[in-house]
């Protein structure tokens, strides 16, 4: 029998209503944990854990409860217009995966991964692989309990890749990082053997008082919104928000104010994404973002923007009055550096834009290791070397900067693709718009906005209106593929290095 009309028009109000209440107990979960992250004393790592458990519990209850079912069973077949038949799909998912999860073992994976990553910045600190290992071995416990929950008959790691990229098969990045495996190692060993000496200008250490003076000048200089984000400084550089308020996050290296530089671009590329979203459509699917497209966009600004020679020619004199030694640097030089490859770096968030995704492929593959099985934790730092040495033709000195260097092991295993992914779309999306714009005229002239807006109208401001195939679809013409990655890297290095 069809849905009466009045029914589903109740049934849908309802379920937004009680969307946007789930949205901001996420968005209040969201920053605590930035709050941790970046200002809290380390001794109030015990009760934030219980309030982040005790705001995940009532997130799971309110999402499981029955009157959501309820309202999604009323909205079954009836006649919605197309957005509202996204933000029902979309909360439709979203049910169906947590509704098959126990609401005590939600909270405990929850707390669990609070209290890593206290555990985990003091293993880094003191090179201590022994002792998150044990706290490693118990979330994977717990997220293959959450796994078998969700559908017993897909492998673990299957389940929890499709919890940040169910639109995207998982035999689809597998493609990827195929292509990827079989491009990137011979064209870094190509620059290793044949290609010529890039400049490498930087020499001492730089104060982290300059180097944060340079991060806000470069936010200023791309038209990041003052009123509405904050820069500050956290061990793993973030960026946390909506689209009211995007917060970014940076670090600063000692011997290298490229590295801070570019991370402050890349978390202004995920902040404009949260800043371009829907305001009227604050709290529900329409008005969120996709994680799977996230890393385009900072990605996009990082590589594209921060690291072209267009950009080095109207940034250059504001890097001169922040960074002190180099008055006589030149386009050429800093264009260079901002962009030559480092096979021999260890550390994936130091790493080059072209060596970087074998840091992603080789944690993705041990992740899926662990989660399925076939190693056990303290197998980790040995696999995770001989991956190094296999891949990029070097092994870490020391577990920080191997397996201990990333946070992001603390809550879960099977994300990491998106970063990846990142790049491949953004590639995509650098194609699109330059067939529509004239980038590098705009960023000599100091004009962002309008790539801003490009942003915004092909991507930001669809939210989760598309799936994530749709999506990419719809902005850049095109279907997913590694292609477009493939031929611009190969072409940028192969110009910069002479090959």
């Amino acid at each position: 029998m069809a849905t009466n009309e009045a029914d589903a028009d109740a049934a849908y109000e309802q379920l937004i209503e009680r969307n946007r209440r789930l949205s901001n107990l996420g968005y209040a979960s969201m920053y605590l944990n930035w709050d941790q992250r970046v200002t809290m004393p380390e001794g109030g790592a015990p009760g934030r854990a219980q309030q982040l458990s005790a705001l995940s519990a009532t997130t799971h209850e309110l999402l499981v409860d029955d009157e959501v079912g309820e309202w999604l069973d009323t909205l079954e077949g009836a006649d919605l217009t197309e957005e509202q038949a996204a933000n029902v799909r979309e909360i439709r998912n979203e049910y169906e995966r947590a509704a098959h999860v126990p609401a005590a073992l939600n909270e405990e994976i929850t707390q669990t991964a609070s209290e890593n990553q206290q555990i985990w910045q003091k293993a880094k600190a003191e090179d201590d692989f022994a002792s998150f290992a044990p706290r490693l071995e118990t979330m994977r416990d717990l997220q293959r309990q959450k796994a078998e929950h969700i559908d017993p008959e897909k492998s673990p790691y299957t389940v929890l890749y499709e919890g940040s990229h169910q639109y995207i098969p998982i035999e689809t990045m597998t493609d990827i990082f195929e292509t990827l495996r079989s491009e990137i190692p011979p064209l870094v060993e190509e620059i290793r053997t044949e290609g010529r000496e890039l400049a490498d200008p930087w020499e001492g250490e730089y104060p982290d008082d300059d180097q944060e003076a340079l991060s806000e000048a470069a936010l200023d200089f791309l038209g990041y919104e003052r009123d509405r984000g904050r820069l500050d400084t956290a061990p793993h550089p973030f960026m946390a928000g909506n689209q009211f308020d995007a917060r970014v996050t940076t670090r600063f290296k000692p011997t290298d104010p490229m590295d801070a530089l570019t991370a402050t671009i890349h978390e202004f590329g995920h902040a404009t994404y949260q800043l371009g979203l829907r305001q009227d459509e604050y709290g529900t699917p329409l008005g969120a973002s996709r994680m799977s497209i996230h890393e385009s966009q900072s990605r996009f600004w990082e590589n594209h923007i921060g690291r072209t020679k267009p950009f080095w020619e109207q940034f250059l004199p504001t890097f001169k009055r922040h960074i002190d030694g180099h008055d006589d640097l030149t386009v050429d030089e800093v264009y260079e550096a901002a962009n030559r490859i480092y096979p021999d770096n260890r550390i994936r968030v130091e790493a080059d834009e072209l060596t970087y995704h074998m840091h992603i492929i080789l944690r993705c593959e041990i992740g899926r290791a662990f989660v399925e099985g076939d190693i056990e934790a303290a197998e980790i730092p040995q696999v995770w070397n001989d991956k190094m040495e296999e891949y990029l033709g070097v092994r870490p000195e020391t577990d920080s900067e191997g397996c201990l260097q990333d946070i992001h092991w603390t809550g879960g295993f099977a994300a990491f693709h998106g970063y990846t992914l990142g790049s491949v779309v953004a590639a995509q999306l650098n194609d699109a718009i330059r067939d529509d714009l004239d980038v590098d005229a705009l960023v000599r002239e100091e004009d962002f906005e309008p790539i801003r807006e490009w942003m915004t109208e092909h991507v930001h401001r669809h939210g989760q209106r598309y799936t994530t195939p749709e999506l990419i679809e719809v902005a850049t013409g095109q279907e997913l593929s590694a292609q477009p990655f493939v031929d611009y890297v190969r072409a940028k290095f192969e110009d910069l290095y002479d090959l």
